[in-house]
């Protein structure tokens, strides 16, 4: 290769022929008409866009984009017109997702082969109001194959995939939702699912609590036939605690947020991979060396931390209960006030649970571009009707993402409006919601099949055995095997070889 010269006190590079070749084809190739080339690169970007999205072009009907489902009468294949969704021609491609979505469920699946026999949910009536996802719909047709009928609304407005939701319809279930609804059709659906001639839920599941509320204030009467409430979140769990302390639960409800295949695997696994998916999907930002607050250090907290801090980010950790604190400060992160790093960092995500976690005066003082997301049930956490005012404007720069922007020209980022970022914004691992949806199952079976009076009008954990068996149907997925105590060990540790092999009050 040629080398530089420093002859005569300059420096000059002589050109090596293979590049004096390329710009000379370079040259020749900006002679060449531009229309052509304009004409053949559309025809290739188009020709290329076809090829990769066909399998898109197959189920999305965009002339009907714009019409409320509400407004739409559709009818599946098999006549029925018990639904509302957005379009039951993407029933197909919807099946498709289910059935990925089986291979993944490894519990639910062999739940479904193993008591499909006896039917343990026959007769139940099960009202649902949840996420309704791939996994959700696994979830529904085992409740289905085991018995139960079942109707269902989904219980965040941006989490419902329409392709699952017509699969479903089209499969004979009454399912009432779709992506993007507006606050008043999520009450039309719940109340649709629920307020039905001729069919009464005996059974409700709950994910945030809102159709139980629905229930307790439009059909309080219908009580007094359903046997229980199975409920999955952290806001959801709160409000039946709330009416239980009141006196105002009138039937037996189980806390599945707060087992420990729940807490553990879907609260922080989970949400350890689900919030780089969140952030990246929408922001398309990297995470090395940004300053990251996130308010509260519970399982999902923990998980967004240390996923945070695997991608070299600066994370800081506000915290209520000293216990969590010391936890995030032995974890390494520096425990602070939000006020005290408001103005520097460049991401706030919120996992309290709570309302009014980062308030109009907080968003008043982040720095510009400051990412805010909520990855909590509720979009009570962040005060976005605070920012609904008229001397600020709201610019949505791609589906899920706001600029919110003050006078001043600052711009603060939203995601979701301050809703649920994981199923709003991303997907979540197949595999974690197998395990939570298998404890959900086994609730509704227990609660259902209970004599009466083994539960009084009370919030009760899932029993430790059940959360164990939940543990054992996924081990065989990573081909692990369980050693097993011999009569002797059991004898001197005062267990049961089968278990359950810790007491309710072990901390995992």
């Amino acid at each position: 290769m040629e080398k530089w010269d420093g002859s005569a006190g300059t420096s000059a590079f002589h050109m090596p022929e293979w590049m004096i070749q390329f710009a000379d084809q370079k040259q020749e190739f900006n002679k060449r008409p531009t229309k052509i080339s304009r004409r053949s690169l559309s025809r290739s970007i188009s020709q290329s866009s076809t090829d990769s999205y066909s399998s898109a072009a197959s189920y999305t009907d965009s002339s009907d984009d714009e019409t409320s489902p509400r407004d739409k009468q559709q009818k599946n294949s098999k006549g029925s017109s018990d639904f509302c969704v957005k379009n039951i021609k993407q029933a197909e491609f919807g099946r498709r997702e289910i059935e990925i979505a089986e291979q993944e469920m490894p519990a639910l699946m062999a739940l479904r082969k193993r008591a499909q026999g006896e039917k343990p949910l026959a007769g139940a009536k099960i009202v649902g109001c949840t996420h309704i996802t791939a996994q959700t719909a696994v979830l529904m047709e085992t409740l289905g194959a085991l018995g139960a009928q079942c109707r269902w609304a989904a219980c965040n407005i941006y989490s419902t995939l329409n392709e699952v939701a017509a699969a479903l319809a089209e499969s004979g279930f009454p399912v009432f939702a779709w992506k993007g609804e507006s606050e008043d059709d999520f009450w039309w659906c719940i109340d649709r699912c629920v307020n039905v001639e001729g069919w009464q839920p005996n059974m409700i599941l709950d994910d945030g609590g809102d159709l139980t509320h629905w229930i307790y204030k439009k059909y309080p009467n219908m009580f007094k036939k359903i046997k229980g409430i199975v409920e999955e979140s952290v806001t959801g769990v709160h409000r039946l605690y709330q009416l239980s302390k009141a006196g105002k639960l009138c039937v037996p409800a189980m806390n599945v947020n707060d087992s420990v295949t729940k807490q553990k695997f879907d609260n922080l696994y989970c949400c350890r991979e689900s919030i780089l998916d969140g952030l990246k999907r929408t922001t398309d930002m990297m995470f090395g060396g940004k300053q990251v607050v996130v308010c509260g250090y519970g399982e999902v907290g923990k998980g967004c931390c240390a996923a945070l801090k695997a991608m070299g980010s600066i994370v800081y950790v506000t915290e209520i209960d000293p216990i969590c604190a010391l936890q995030a400060c032995m974890d390494g992160f520096r425990l602070v006030k939000l006020n005290e790093v408001i103005r520097q960092v460049d991401i706030v995500i919120t996992c309290t649970g709570n309302k009014n976690v980062v308030t109009r005066e907080h968003l008043d003082r982040m720095k510009n571009s400051c990412i805010v997301c909520n990855m909590g049930h509720s979009n009570t956490e962040i005060d976005v009707a605070s920012l609904r005012t008229p001397e600020l404007t709201w610019e949505r720069v791609r589906s899920q993402v706001d600029h919110v922007i003050w006078p001043d020209g600052k711009r603060i980022v939203l995601l979701a409006e301050g809703r649920l970022l994981t199923l709003s914004c991303s997907t979540v691992p197949t595999f974690v919601l197998s395990i939570t949806a298998t404890t959900q199952a086994l609730a509704l079976i227990e609660l259902y099949n209970a004599p009466e009076g083994r539960y009084k009008q009370d919030v009760y954990l899932l029993p430790k055995k059940m959360d164990e068996y939940v543990a054992s149907l996924h081990l065989p997925t990573f081909d692990a095997h369980l050693t097993e105590l011999t009569d002797e060990q059991a004898k001197y540790l005062g267990l049961n070889k089968n278990g359950p092999f810790k007491p309710n009050y072990y901390r995992y």
